[in-house]
Formats: C-alpha cells, structure tokens, sequence
C-alpha cells in the first residue's frame, strides 16, 4: 500500500504546523506553560515535511562497503517491514489449528461463516455441532438464525473455510493474514507518520509481540478483522494528507530565493481534486462498520480528523481563514467521499442476505404488519433497517452477567483478560508428569509490559499535542479516543477486554513516539544518545521478554499447574 514511503528521523524532529508571520493566539497562550516551538522550517517543508535519504553508517559498522552499505539503507523502506511482518506471521502460523477446538466464541462466527459459504445467511445448528464439527461431520442447517452482528467479518473467515475447510485451521486461516499484514500496515504507517523507519518498524515489532493482538490473530472472532480495517482506513487518510498538501504546495508562488511564499487565493479557493485515498478510507470504514457497528464512531472521527487536516494545511499555505475556507471546499468532498461510499460497502456486505430469500427478517417487509411510512424504499432495504433497529435494541440492552466482562476503565491496566480455552490434568492422568499437574489456556491478555507502558505514552502524546502542537501525537489520540472512549456510554453493558484490539496499533504507535524521545533529539550529544539507546533498548527487550514469558499461555502449550500459577500475576486474572 502506498502509505509506505521514504523516511528516517526521529519523532522529534518533526516540523510543526503554523502560519507564517505572528505567533497565533494559542502559540503565545501555550508559551506561558512553556511551549517552545520550533522555528527554522520552510513552508514547503512545513506543507510536505521531507522523507529523508536511510542512513548506511549502521551497515558500514558491520564492515560492508559504502556501496553495500547504501543499498541495504535504501532497500530498509521495504525490508524492514517485510522482515518484521515475516517475524510475526511465523508467530502467528505456528500451530494454528491448536487448541483442536471451538474455542470462546468461535462457536458463533466459525459457524456463521460456514453458513454463508453454503446458504448466503447465517442458520441455526444443532446443539452437539461443536463436537461434530471437530470430529470431521459438517451437521446440516437447521434454519435461519438471528445474529446480532453484519456479515462482513464472517465472510472474511468464510473464505478461509473455502481454502481449507470447516477445521480450526480453516476458520483461523484469514485472522492470521489480516493479523499479519496489520503489522507490515502498521510499520509502513508509522514510517509515514514518523518520518522513520526505526521507529515505524518498532512500532510493528511492538504489535507482532503484543499478547492481545496475537491472541486474536489465532482466534475466529470478528475484532481483530475490524482492528485490520480500521487501521487500513487510517493509513489512506494518511496518504490523502501527504497528497493534499502536496498539491497546496505545488500551487503556491516561488520567490526570488526559491522558496515559497503564503498565498491567501491559494489558501482559501484552491480545489483539491480527485482524492481515491478518501475514498479509500470510505471503503475501509465501511467494511469495519460491516464487522462491528462500532466502528461507525471511528468513521465519525476519522471524518473529523481529516477535515481538521485540510484547515490546517489551508492555513499553512496562506489562508487566514481556514476554517471557513475548509467549510466551503472540503467538507462536502469529505463527506461524499466517506459516508455514502461506507455505506455501500456496508450494504455490499450483506449480498447474501439481499440474493437469498430464507436469511432472518429477510421477507419482513412483505409481511403483515410492516412499516409502510417508507414504502418508497425497495422491501428488502425496509426489512433490512428493520432487523438492525431490532439487533440495536439487542446490543444496548446486553446487561446479563459474565465471568469474563471487564469495565472499559480497567482496559489499559490489563486487570481483566478473558479465557479463550483451558484444560487441565492430574499429575498421571492422561500421561501429565508433572507432580503440580498440566494446565493448557489461551488467555486473551495484552503484553503487560507493553500496555504498562502505552499508559505513559498517551500521557506524553498529550503533551506534544498539547503544548508542541504536534499533529501526529493528536492523529493518534483521535484514533485511540474513537476506539475507547464510546464504551464508556454503555458501562451497563456487558463488555470485555478483547474488545480493545482496536486500540493496539495505535498505542504501539503511541510508545514508538515516546521512544523517540527516549532516543533524543537530533544533534544531541553522544552520551545522551547512548543514554537513549540503552533506556530505549532496555524497554524494547523486557516487551519481548513479557512476550515470550507469557506465549505458553497465548498458544494453549501444556505447562505444570505451577508455571501457569506463576504466571496468573494478578488475582483477576484467573
């Protein structure tokens, strides 16, 4: 994808964005709790922030020639990422079809998606077909079923089910590709958005050994696909940002020094043409929505978000006033390419529902009683918008109990993962040699560590996009918010932990940032540097320690009973 391009500094050598001439009114505002901006950047780098040449002096250590050297930096764009997202595909393939079972939820979405294949609609299955199902018996329908979530998702593991069966491996094949390429997006986004590859690359590594994202790479449930669509989504609005203001700067006037100069007609009436990333990002939203109704607040705010972005650029390149200018050129753009275009990917989601006849409420509006206020609208559109006003009422009034659910403040701080799959044994039963007994779970648990530590870098992106004005920290903050904060309005709900898959990348995102920091700032002097790299180093490596401590109980490997007690660090982990 194309939001992978050139770039290799650290995250704190970023221009800011600001007009030209005086300090605006939040600048000096700002400077009274000391902000201090960065001067220097001309506007076309302040526009187009510049991708620089990959550095080869790292090769040139391990004794290659200049040439040699060269070469590996410049292939680094690609190699890098391609080398971490081949790291976390291994991790993620290795014994997929382990536990041999339908584990947690499974038992909804690898049977829905079955269905699909076969019927067009999801449908009812007898009450032993889990223990068929591994058995090798594929049970016959019985009916349609009443599901509460779009069938986009499961169409997705649908077609691992095409390639491979209705077998663990076949219903966890394609949430182990989008997981996979999640981490190679996300390396190529953060290089974009940190103008890095060492800190884009990090920032996949750090999700290739998150436990959360691993766990649900392995599983056939439906949030890691919406996490892969929304993270897609963000990347295009990245690219669509990078291209926008490449054609304000391309449109600006050049002075006598060559460089260019703030134009108010430029600003404020420039068009910005055709933009496919948007509507790209439209796409993907709107197959995030088709997996989970949830995503309809990150299309909300991402529509926000990329707005915003177009202002600022507008007063970058000399309007002074943006805001009303981004009304009149690119709201409506920015709507019409979003929101009409999800909703057909939405729509487009449900084919099946719409080519069949025997999916649930599918002849409602044919039937006695339906809603004739809209009668203009085709009956299948009418019977649609009847069964989700019904699976809405569903959803809202989900307040039964669970041993699993988590409130979403306790998110962050992991204290309440939830069990996927566990099996134990006495000590000699069924071959057990341990003398404390075997254990084997999958727990659906972030990397500590890293979660831990993901606290304190949203607490330093607020401060740069707080007090240093930095788009960036402010871009992943509104990702974040989007993914998290909307739960808090349905506290009574029953929720769970798993559900912040989507927030993964973006708090990775977040603690590459910070690390940049850690690392220090460019021209700083050799014994702060080496400070950073070890303070740096030392992070990364207990992540990935935390990782590989825990991938027993991530992958559902036999341990004794007493390594899986050593390992249940909180009470409310059990």
């Amino acid at each position: 994808m194309a939001w992978m391009s050139q770039s290799s500094q650290t995250v704190t050598d970023a221009p800011q964005e600001q007009a030209a001439g005086e300090p605006p009114a939040w600048e000096q505002r700002l400077r009274r709790f000391g902000y201090a901006p960065r001067r220097g950047a001309g506007l076309r780098e302040r526009l187009v922030p510049p991708h620089p040449e990959p550095g080869a002096k790292l090769w040139q250590y391990f004794g290659l020639s200049p040439a040699a050297a060269g070469r590996l930096a410049r292939w680094s764009a690609w190699g890098g990422p391609l080398l971490v997202a081949l790291l976390a595909g291994v991790l993620r393939f290795v014994n997929l079809g382990s536990p041999d079972a339908v584990i947690f939820d499974e038992t909804y979405y690898a049977k829905d998606a079955w269905s699909l294949l076969e019927h067009g609609y999801e449908t009812e299955w007898p009450d032993n077909a889990n223990d068929r199902i591994v058995a090798g018996e594929t049970p016959e329908a019985e009916g349609a079923a009443y599901v509460v979530h779009p069938p986009g998702g499961k169409w997705v593991i649908a077609l691992g089910e095409w390639l491979f069966g209705l077998t663990p491996f076949g219903w966890r094949f394609m949430v182990a590709v989008l997981g996979t390429l999640s981490v190679l997006m996300l390396c190529r986004i953060g290089r974009r958005l940190l103008r890095s590859t060492v800190l884009g690359c990090l920032a996949g590594l750090l999700m290739a050994v998150d436990g959360l994202h691993f766990v649900m790479s392995r599983t056939a449930l439906l949030d890691l696909v919406l996490m892969f669509w929304l993270l897609a989504a963000f990347g295009c609005l990245l690219i669509d940002r990078d291209a926008a203001r490449a054609r304000l700067a391309a449109a600006l006037p050049v002075g006598r020094d060559g460089l260019l100069r703030p134009d108010v007609a430029v600003g404020e009436r420039l068009g910005l043409g055709l933009r496919p990333w948007r509507i790209a990002a439209g796409v993907c939203l709107g197959l995030a929505a088709a997996t989970k109704w949830n995503a309809l607040y990150v299309l909300a705010a991402f529509g926000i978000l990329t707005v915003l972005w177009d202002a600022a650029a507008r007063r970058t390149a000399g309007a002074p006033r943006a805001y009303p200018a981004m009304l009149r050129r690119d709201a409506v753009p920015a709507f019409v390419s979003m929101v009409p275009v999800a909703l057909g990917a939405y729509l487009a989601s449900w084919s099946g529902w719409f080519a069949t006849s025997g999916g649930y409420y599918r002849d409602w509006a044919e039937e006695a009683g339906a809603d004739s206020s809209f009668s203009w609208l085709p009956g299948p559109l009418r019977s649609l918008w009847h069964y989700t006003s019904e699976v809405y009422s569903f959803h809202v009034e989900l307040t039964s109990e669970h041993n699993y659910e988590s409130n979403p403040w306790t998110w962050l701080a992991t204290t309440r993962p939830v069990t996927y799959f566990y099996s134990s044994r006495e000590p000699g039963e069924g071959g057990c040699e341990h003398a404390s007994g075997c254990a084997r779970e999958v727990l659906a648990l972030g990397t500590p560590l890293l979660w831990w530590s993901a606290c304190f870098a949203l607490v330093y992106a607020g401060y740069r996009w707080l007090f240093r004005r930095d788009w960036r920290a402010g871009a992943v903050l509104c990702a974040v918010a989007a993914g998290y904060l909307p739960w808090f309005l349905y506290q009574e709900r029953t929720i769970f932990y798993f559900y912040a898959v989507i927030l993964v990348p973006f708090l990775c995102l977040a603690v590459a940032m910070m690390i940049g920091a850690i690392l220090g700032p460019p021209g700083c002097s050799e014994r702060r540097r080496v400070a950073g790299i070890v303070g740096a180093g030392v992070l990364v490596l207990l992540i990935a320690w935390n990782f590989i401590y825990f991938y027993p109980i991530y992958t559902g490997m036999e341990i004794p009973l007493d390594g899986w007690r050593a390992r249940m660090w909180l009470g409310t982990w059990v």
